[in-house]
C-alpha cells in the first residue's frame, strides 16, 4: 500500500471524520437509511419496467428515450457532448435497444436488491451510480444527480455501508480479491541467521 509522506516526514492521513464515516463499523447504522432509500428508488424504477412489454419484449421504451436524447429540437441538442450523442446514435442504428432494455430493467432490479439486503454494497452502488451517470449524460436530470451523490457516498464507505446486512457475513467469508494479490506479492520477512548451538572447546 502506497503511503504519502510530506517533506517533513509526516504521513498524510484521511481526516478523522472521513475515517469514522468510511471505516468505523459503527457508521454502518448511519449509512443504513441512505442505502435503503436508494434501494427503494431502484426497486421502484425497476417495477415499472419489468412489467412493461415495451421494456421487456420490444425495447420500444428505451428506443423512444434514445431517439429523444439524440434529437435537437429548435437546434438545441439534449445531449451536450457530441461523442456521447454519436455513441447513442450508434446504439440506435444497431437496434441494441431490443435486448439492452431488458438489461436496464433487470440491472435496476439487481441493484435494488443488492442495496436492500446489503450484499456487495459498494459494487451495487457503483453500477447504480454508473447508470445515473448515463441517464444524466443522455440529458435526463430528474433525481439522478441526488442518486449519484448517495451512490458515491456508499462506494466510499463500502467497508461499512453494508455491515447492517449481508456484507457483515460476505466480507468476513470472502474478503476482497485484491487482498490475496497483495499477500502474494509481498516478500516473505527475512529471518535472522541461525546461531551456532555449540562452540569449539579449547
Amino acid at each position: 500500500m502506497a503511503i504519502l509522506v510530506t517533506r517533513k516526514g509526516e504521513t498524510i492521513q484521511d481526516p478523522p471524520l472521513a475515517r469514522r464515516l468510511t471505516s468505523d463499523p459503527r457508521a454502518s447504522w448511519l449509512w443504513l437509511l441512505p442505502r435503503l432509500w436508494l434501494s427503494y428508488q431502484w426497486l421502484d424504477a425497476a417495477s415499472h419496467k419489468i412489467t412493461n412489454p415495451a421494456w421487456m419484449q420490444t425495447g420500444e421504451a428505451l428506443k423512444g428515450f434514445w431517439v429523444s436524447a439524440v434529437a435537437a429540437p429548435n437546434g438545441r441538442a439534449v445531449i451536450a457532448l457530441d461523442w456521447y450523442r454519436g455513441f447513442i446514435q450508434g446504439l440506435l442504428n444497431a437496434q441494441v435497444y431490443t435486448w439492452f432494455a431488458k438489461l436496464v430493467a433487470l440491472g435496476e432490479l439487481a441493484i435494488g436488491i443488492g442495496l436492500l439486503i446489503g450484499a456487495f454494497t459498494g459494487i451495487a452502488a457503483f453500477f447504480g451510480g454508473f447508470m445515473n451517470w448515463n441517464f444524466m449524460m443522455a440529458g435526463s436530470a430528474s433525481i439522478n444527480p441526488l442518486l449519484f451523490v448517495v451512490s458515491v457516498g456508499l462506494i466510499m464507505a463500502w467497508k461499512v455501508a453494508g455491515l447492517v446486512g449481508a456484507d457483515y457475513f460476505l466480507l468476513r467469508w470472502l474478503g476482497t480479491p485484491w487482498r490475496a494479490q497483495t499477500e502474494k506479492q509481498e516478500p516473505a520477512p527475512k529471518q535472522a541467521p541461525a546461531t551456532a548451538v555449540g562452540s569449539a572447546g579449547k
